[in-house]
Formats: C-alpha cells, structure tokens, sequence
C-alpha cells in the first residue's frame, strides 16, 4: 500500500559497488575506518555518484504539535510549553538551534497542531490546535489525517526543491511520547510496561499514569493497526502524521534521513507502511533512553550512529550524530588512492622496491 505516495526507489546499488572498490583504493588498511566505510557508500548509493558530495544544504524540520493526553499527567511539564518552546527554537535559544550551528544545519519549525496560536509563516500548514486525548477519543478525524499527511509532503517537497540535500525530522510536543510509545508497542506487539519510558522525566507515580494511558490506547489502537491511516487517526496526532509523510515523501523524492529518536521513529514506522522500502532512505542518528525507540530500531533494522544517553527530541540526537556522517562523505570524497599517494599497497611491493638497485651507491 502506497497511500498515494510514489514507488520508492532504493539506493543506487551500482554506486554502492563502486563506492566499496573505492574504498580499497584509499591510503589505509582496507576496513579500517569500520562503519564510517559503510556510511560514506551509503551515501554515495543515495547520491548517485562517487565519490559522494558533502552535503551543502542539511536541514532540520522540527514538528511541533500538542495531545490531549498531556491533560492526564503523563508529563513533568504543562502543554504551554510546547508553544513556548516553538517561540525559543525561532529565536535560536534551543538545543536544536546549537546543535545545528556545530553541524552545519539549518532550522525550520512547522506548527503541525499547537494549542496556541502561531505567527503566519510557521503555522502555515497547521492542522489543528491539539491531537485528541487517545487513551479516551480519537486522535484526529480522517480529514485531518489526510491533511497532516499532505502537510508533511509539501514541507518535504519545498525543501527538497529548494536545495535541500539531506533532511532532518525534529519534534516538539509535551506528551509525545505517549502516542509514540502507543504507535511502537502496537507495532512490534510489545506490553506496554516493557515499552514505557519517563519521557521529559516523570515521577513513578508519572509513569505509572502514563502507562495506564498507553495500554488504554493501545486497546484502541490494536483493531486498525494494520492501516497506517486509521492508526494515525486513531491512536498518533496530527504532527505524526505529517512527520510520516515528511519521511516517506523524502524517499520517494530520493532524499536521505537521519531520524531522530522515538518519536521520529515511531512516524517512521508508520511512513514504512505508507511508501514500502522507505527505510533504505533513512540512518538513525542515535539511540534514545526510551524503551520504545530500541524496539522501534529494531523492526526498521536500523542501527544508530551513537549512543549517548540522550531523550530531547527536537532533532537533537539526528543533529549530533551529523558531523560522522560528514565524516564519512570526506574520507571517502577526500583521500588520495594508494596511487595518486605513490604509497605501496602490500608487503610484496614494498620488497620490490628495497630490493631495486639504488643508482647513487
């Protein structure tokens, strides 16, 4: 099932070889820079050339959007948080925004469904202002699912047109881990109690509350989970919906990701079904504390770049773990080979050579 998206078309496989070949060419043993090696061919396959290009327009969309669930005490911070933090990342005061400078990457920031309201420009595509309480009612209707979707397409589609050459998916949302625990463990056929994390630091009691919530929403969710668009409707909210289809327009447009953390992943999961193959598109940036997101990897068999203990969101951990893929584009694009260096590439050649006469003895 498509869902209106195009086919996606893998990387390309040709390229992939010849980036390898390449590899055994450059001046060091041959595997030696471990996974950095399958990184830069990866990027290569979803460039379509070798050596691959740095990357000149990295871009980070940060989905922004609240859930009624956050009512119930699911979160150590109150919903009006979400709003204003929306205000903090446009004037360049949060982790995202620091994190890009290092990286090289630049912010945008969609109002998908705040409860408040937002200047013109961010919430041009908004959906709705909060996602629907999913442990009692739906999240969305199915219009507006199908409008979320077409959302994340446009914003994909505009920033792809406009030079963007590798994307990042962020989000801001009090609760969202929530629905993205609920969509994972329904997914993976997980319990919920093995699934739960604290999110933004709940008490025991906290996350007692929001494991309650969970399999409340779960019983809901369990009879559609095999539609990604009655799941959307049901058990996610109107920023996962447009974070699934931000993710599987830029496969279909032939665009690389780095996916961020659970939350991230669990539109990814869902993005997966809606445009089939997908995830050959994404890498995951990092591991998040969250329970969930280890399961959610797993079924996208996806391995991330770095394990550092970290649960913001925003694109944060995706953002951290940018500069070893840059890394990766430049020992690939930027080593000499073994013969523009005159560098010997075995031991016989290197023998030859002490054995060669020496015409000043």
């Amino acid at each position: 099932m498509t869902h209106g998206f195009g086919p996606v078309t893998p990387p390309d496989p040709q390229i992939r070889a010849a980036a390898q070949q390449r590899q055994g060419q450059l001046t060091k043993p041959g595997g030696s820079l471990g996974r950095l090696e399958e990184l830069g061919n990866w990027v290569a396959a979803c460039q379509g050339v070798c050596p691959p290009k740095q990357f000149e327009r990295a871009r980070v969309v940060v989905f922004a959007g609240d859930h009624g669930v956050a009512r119930h005490g699911v979160s150590a911070y109150p919903s009006e948080v979400t709003a204003q933090m929306v205000a903090n990342f446009l004037g360049g005061g949060a982790a995202v925004n620091a994190l890009a400078a290092v990286a090289d990457a630049t912010v945008r920031v969609v109002d998908i469904a705040v409860d408040a309201d937002s200047d013109d420009v961010v919430s041009k595509y908004k959906v709705r202002r909060g996602s629907g309480s999913i442990d009692r009612e739906d999240a969305l209707t199915l219009d507006e699912v199908e409008a979320a979707i077409a959302s994340g397409r446009s914003i994909a589609d505009e920033e792809i047109d406009t030079g963007a050459d590798l994307l990042i998916a962020g989000d801001m949302g009090i609760g969202n881990t929530t629905p993205a625990t609920v969509l994972i463990a329904t997914l993976t056929d997980t319990e919920p109690v093995r699934a739960v994390g604290r999110g933004t630091g709940v008490d025991d009691a906290g996350w007692s509350r929001k494991v309650a919530a969970i399999r409340d929403a779960m019983r809901r969710a369990r009879p559609v989970a095999k539609d990604p668009i009655e799941l959307l409707r049901v058990a996610a909210g109107a920023d996962f919906a447009a974070m699934a289809g931000f993710l599987a327009q830029a496969a279909t447009r032939r665009t690389p990701v780095i996916l961020d953390g659970v939350v991230v992943t669990a539109a990814a999961l869902v993005a997966e079904d809606l445009a089939a193959g997908a995830r050959d598109w994404w890498l995951a940036g990092h591991r998040s504390t969250e329970p969930a997101h280890t399961l959610a990897l797993a079924r996208l068999r996806l391995e991330p770049l770095i394990d550092l203990g970290m649960r913001l969101g925003e694109g944060s951990g995706a953002l951290t773990a940018l500069p070893v893929l840059r890394a990766a584009v430049a020992t690939l694009a930027g080593m000499s080979t073994f013969a523009q260096a005159g560098v010997s590439t075995s031991q016989e050649s290197a023998d030859a050579e002490a054995a060669r006469p020496n015409p000043t003895t």
